[in-house]
C-alpha cells in the first residue's frame, strides 16, 4: 500500500471543518465547476469571483456559451488575461452542443478530447461535478505531495505529475473522489501554500509529512526556473478627436488575439517618425513642428481609465469611443488586454500635441492628436 494512503481520513476531516465556501463549491454543477477551473488556471480565487459571477449572469449554460458573440465573451474574460482559455471554452461549447447536447459529458476521456481541457480540469469536471473517481493535480497537490514525500524530484518535468497523478489514483476514496480533490486543493492553497513559510504546525499532515519532519518542506518543491520575460520597445499612439479615442482590433491569431488596443508600432519613434505614421494611416496635415513638447509621466500600475483620465484637460477631453463616457472611472465597451487596462510594467516617457491644419481633410477623425512615447 503506497504510504500515502494514511493522509486521507485526516484530510478529509480536515476539509470538512475548514474548507472555503466558494461559489462554485455551493452548488457543483458540471457547467459551474468547468468554467470556475478554467478562470482558476494561473489567477487568484478572490479575483475569479466577480467574474465568475459576471459569466454565469450573462452566459449561464452551455448553449449561451456556444452562441455567444466574440465582443461579449472577450468583455466578460477582460482582465483575467490568457484569452485562449475563453476562446477554448467557447470551442468547447459548440462541441457539446454538436455531441452532447449541450451539455460536459460524464467521462473522463471525453472531457479529456475538448478544446482547452487537460488532465487536471477533466479530472476536476469528472470527479467534483460527476463523483467519478480520477485525481486532478495542479500546482497545489504537486507541493503537497513532494513536501509530504520529501521529494526532490523537478515538479515541471512531465514525467513527475504523471507519477503523482498515478500515487493519487491509487489512494483516491472511490466514495468521494470530488471531496479528495478539493481537499488537496484547499490544503496547498490556505496551509501547504507557495512561497514563505508553509504553516506546518497547523497542518492536518504535519505528523505523516516527511518534508516538516526533516525540517526541509520550506526547500520543496522544486521547480526549474522560467525564461526571462522577454521586453519589446514600442511607441503606442493616443489619438484623439473630438472627445473619441482611436482604438483597432488585434489580429484574429497570436498574443492578445481579437481584443481591442491602442494603436503601435515596433520601436520607439522620434517625433518625425511618429508624424510619418500617422501620415501613412491617413491623418493628413501632421507636422512635428507644431508638438507642443508636453511631458506626461506616470506612475506604473495606473489603471487604463485612469491614464485616459489624465488627458481630460486636452481639447475636447478624452472620452471613449462613440459612446460619449468620459475615460476617468469607466472601462470601453469592447474587450481590451490587461496591458492596455492595467498599464503595469510600461512606462509613458513623454507626449507630444499635435493639430491637424484646418482645410486639410482626413479619412480619420484624429484631431486633436496626442501620442505618447511608451515603453512595454
Amino acid at each position: 500500500m503506497d504510504s500515502l494512503a494514511a493522509i486521507v481520513e485526516p484530510l478529509l476531516e480536515w476539509y470538512g471543518r475548514n474548507a472555503r465556501s466558494l461559489p462554485w463549491r455551493e452548488e457543483p454543477a458540471p457547467y459551474r465547476v468547468w468554467v470556475s477551473e478554467i478562470m482558476l488556471q494561473q489567477t487568484r480565487v478572490e479575483a475569479v469571483k466577480p467574474y465568475f459571477a459576471r459569466f454565469l449572469t450573462e452566459l449561464p449554460d452551455v448553449p449561451a456559451l456556444a452562441s455567444a458573440p466574440e465582443q461579449q465573451l472577450m468583455k466578460l474574460w477582460e482582465g483575467l488575461g490568457y484569452y485562449s482559455r475563453a476562446r477554448n471554452l467557447q470551442k468547447a461549447a459548440r462541441v457539446m452542443v454538436e455531441q452532447y447536447g449541450g451539455t460536459l459529458p460524464a467521462d473522463y476521456d471525453a472531457l479529456l478530447k475538448l478544446p482547452g481541457i487537460g488532465p487536471y480540469t477533466a479530472g476536476a469536471v469528472a470527479s467534483i461535478a460527476y463523483g467519478i473517481p480520477v485525481p486532478a493535480v495542479d500546482g497545489n497537490v504537486l507541493r503537497v505531495v513532494m513536501r509530504l514525500t520529501a521529494g526532490w524530484e523537478d515538479i515541471a518535468d512531465p514525467a513527475v505529475k504523471r507519477a503523482v497523478e498515478r500515487r493519487m489514483a491509487a489512494i483516491l476514496p472511490k466514495d468521494r473522489p470530488g471531496d479528495f480533490n478539493q481537499a488537496m486543493m484547499e490544503l496547498g492553497a490556505t496551509v501547504c501554500a507557495p512561497g514563505g513559510e508553509p504553516k506546518c504546525l497547523v497542518c492536518p499532515l504535519n505528523a505523516l509529512c516527511e518534508g516538516y519532519r526533516q525540517g526541509i518542506a520550506r526547500e520543496l518543491p522544486v521547480k526549474a526556473k522560467k525564461k526571462a520575460r522577454r521586453i519589446e520597445e514600442r511607441t503606442v499612439f493616443l489619438l484623439v478627436c473630438d472627445g473619441e479615442l482611436a482604438i483597432r482590433k488585434r489580429a484574429d491569431s497570436g498574443l492578445l488575439a481579437g481584443l481591442w488596443e491602442l494603436p503601435s508600432v515596433e520601436g520607439k519613434l522620434n517625433p518625425e517618425g511618429a508624424a510619418e505614421t500617422l501620415l501613412e494611416w491617413g491623418a493628413a496635415g501632421v507636422d512635428p513642428g507644431d508638438a507642443g513638447g508636453e511631458t506626461y509621466l506616470l506612475p506604473r500600475g495606473m489603471a487604463y481609465d485612469r491614464l485616459l483620465g489624465r488627458f481630460d484637460g486636452a481639447p475636447g477631453g478624452v472620452h471613449l469611443g462613440r459612446a460619449g463616457d468620459v475615460a476617468a472611472g469607466i472601462r470601453p465597451a469592447v474587450g481590451v488586454p490587461r496591458v492596455l487596462r492595467g498599464v503595469y510594467e510600461v512606462n509613458i516617457v513623454y507626449a507630444f500635441l499635435f493639430k491637424q491644419r484646418r482645410g486639410v481633410n482626413s479619412p480619420l477623425p484624429l484631431t486633436p492628436l496626442l501620442f505618447l512615447y511608451i515603453i512595454e
